[in-house]
């Protein structure tokens, strides 16, 4: 009879060690388990934690982050944060949210007011800026009243606090500071070529194209600061304008009050508040308890509520709205494609136009047989010629299918943003809308210099006299240069003709407006670049016309990367009581929301598209972009 095999100790052991593994395994599964059960339970079984929104209540409008078109992280990660408790997108704030919450509280008879505060906002861009000034004019001509207070206003937001029928400021703030538009950037030839021997060479087409200037020069070209500084006043000089309408004053009088500002501040024996309401910006000073007394004496007390009156904030509001809009059939519809960011090949993320991600968006709205009409709003400084034309294709597919696109642009439509605009059948943009810029180039730096100051040489051979001539540890061949300035000039013809095609026009009357000069969108206007000027609910109207749709038998819907089932799962949970607290609670969901939320400096993006990669057919990536920051 056969004996059982003893087995040794060290056998034994890791049997042990496995048989606790596995069965901690098991454990943690079936925890697991047992808890997503009962989140499931909790959300089914929980109730809306939206409380009704009362009578006398006071929206307050307090955008916080920079103003945007679209957000610059994936709708995923958006739902799991507001799941958390946390806004959409960090350091952001949509604007179609915003005109969204306006446009409902004018009439809606439960907004007794509006409360503006602007501490926290970034502002982002003059155009996006003047189209809320408008709706907060709208809510205040519907006979709303409109109350803005603030520490302090910087010159863009004040054009928002300018609407109110009282705008107040703190009395240890800075007042309104109206100071003028600059764009000053670093020049880094000096760092680049005498300190590091980094030899950048440029290969461009337009004597206005000055996006390669601040790594070729060590100032602005005379051409640049002419181009920069027409664009720049017109800007400027609408901006006053649009504060001195609303406040009643004289645009004269707020130049003057600029130009005089060391004295006014130096009579006032330095309280910049008290001469900003001396100067009629201001009508009075007051702290934020004061205001808060005031909303509590006129609206409705709230002991429960920040500031003690009945409020409601924009994020609640608009969940109040979305909850009342009826339920509808299939309608016809205008879709809306927007364009936010710089333009980059392939597949990009939310907050960059991928070349291929958004002509996916646009092909959706082709393939959908409700949307009848698109709407391409694009707020974008250009990037890659060759993205920009695979965008600039699907709105052509769109167009040959009997399907209207209009193109509305927003803060900044420029070069490359200006190419994916070109051919839609028409083109509207704010007066105040940054555009134009239709110029291309090319840049390749090589390193050879700044090996040579560390004693480094390169050497080897090559089969052709082009092979390896991208290798940038190596002198620029002269014949290389002349293939990659052909290749820019080529674009630049493109480009132009192009524009010429879809503005119906010839080629030489685009080019006296080209060369990579910057226009408003009033000089674009007047150059014959743009058709229109009026924002998007103007582009919505125009589309659905072209399409032949009837008003009221219409709608709008935005067509953006959608979140996944289990986002959508975690952003119901959200609304839900026990569901808010135990996400709330979870350190490990806030660490996962913290990781994928970067924001990757676009400028960079861009540059780095820009310089040759092993593999990419192209000796250079030609770019149309256009560095027209404001400070």
């Amino acid at each position: 009879m056969n004996q059982p095999r003893q087995r040794g100790p060290v056998f034994r052991f890791f049997k042990g060690a496995w048989d606790a593994v596995n069965f901690t395994r098991r454990l943690v599964f079936n925890l697991l388990f047992l808890l997503l059960l009962f989140i499931v339970l909790a959300a089914l079984g929980s109730g809306d934690r939206t409380k009704p929104l009362a009578e006398r209540t006071t929206l307050v409008f307090a955008p916080e982050g920079r103003l945007v078109e679209e957000y610059s992280i994936d709708p995923t990660s958006r739902m799991l944060a507001m799941a958390l408790g946390g806004t959409a997108s960090p350091g952001e704030v949509r604007l179609r949210d915003l005109v969204r919450a306006l446009e409902a509280a004018k009439d809606d008879d439960r907004i007794e007011r509006v409360l503006v505060r602007l501490d926290e906002f970034q502002g982002g861009g003059l155009a996006p800026l003047r189209t809320l000034a408008d709706k907060l004019g709208e809510v205040r001509a519907a006979g709303k009243q409109v109350v803005a207070w603030g520490e302090g206003y910087d010159q863009g937001p004040y054009l928002l606090a300018a609407q109110a029928d009282e705008v107040y400021a703190d009395p240890m703030g800075g007042g309104v500071m109206l100071m003028g538009l600059a764009s000053y950037g670093p020049y880094m030839r000096g760092l680049l070529e005498d300190k590091l021997g980094v030899n950048v060479h440029v290969f461009k087409v337009g004597e206005f194209k000055s996006a390669v200037e601040p790594f070729t020069r060590d100032d602005a070209s005379p051409e640049a600061k002419e181009a920069d500084l027409y664009w720049m006043n017109d800007l400027w000089q609408r901006h006053v304008a649009d504060i001195a309408t609303a406040r009643k004053l004289e645009p004269a009088a707020i130049h003057a009050a600029i130009d005089s500002m060391a004295e006014g501040v130096e009579a006032h024996a330095g309280d910049s508040a008290a001469l900003s309401r001396q100067q009629g910006l201001l009508d009075g000073l007051k702290t934020r308890r004061e205001v808060e007394a005031l909303l509590r004496e006129r609206g409705v007390a709230d002991d429960d509520a920040d500031g003690g009156f009945r409020q409601v904030d924009v994020t609640a509001y608009l969940s109040h709205v979305d909850k009342a809009l009826p339920k509808v059939g299939k309608r016809d519809e205008v879709a809306v494609v927007v364009a936010e960011g710089s333009i980059m090949d392939g597949e990009q993320s939310p907050g960059t136009v991928g070349g291929d991600s958004t002509a996916a968006l646009l092909r959706e709205a082709l393939d959908d047989d409700n949307v009848k009409a698109v709407v391409l709003r694009v707020n974008s400084p250009g990037g890659s010629a060759f993205a920009s034309e695979v965008i600039n294709r699907e709105v052509l597919a769109l167009k040959e299918a009997g399907k209207p696109v209009v193109a509305s642009m927003g803060h900044l439509a420029a070069s490359g943003g200006y190419w994916i605009s070109m051919n839609a059948d028409a083109i509207y943009a704010d007066p105040s809308t940054i555009t134009g810029s239709i110029g291309v180039f090319g840049m390749v730096p090589t390193l050879e210099q700044s090996l040579d100051k560390v004693g480094i040489q390169v050497d080897g051979v090559a089969t052709t006299r082009y092979a390896g001539a991208m290798d940038i540890t190596r002198p620029l061949s002269p014949d290389v240069g002349r293939i990659v300035q052909a290749s820019v000039d080529k674009i630049y013809r493109d480009f132009t003709t192009k524009v010429a095609a879809g503005r119906g026009r010839s080629v030489e009357q685009i080019d006296e407006v080209a060369r990579g000069r910057v226009w408003s969108g009033a000089q674009a206007k007047d150059r014959g670049l743009v058709d229109e000027l009026g924002g998007l609910d103007a582009a919505l109207a125009d589309a659905a016309r072209r399409a032949k749709l009837e008003d009221g038998a219409w709608s709008h819907r935005y067509i953006e990367q959608s979140a996944t089932g289990f986002a959508r799962f975690l952003a119901n949970l959200g609304e839900t009581r026990i569901g808010r607290a135990m996400l709330g609670d979870s350190t490990m969901l806030r660490a996962m929301v913290a990781k994928t939320m970067p924001r990757v400096e676009q400028r960079l993006r861009m540059l780095e598209a820009a310089l040759p990669t092993p593999g990419n057919p192209r000796l250079a990536t030609p770019v149309a972009y256009c560095f027209c920051e404001l400070d």
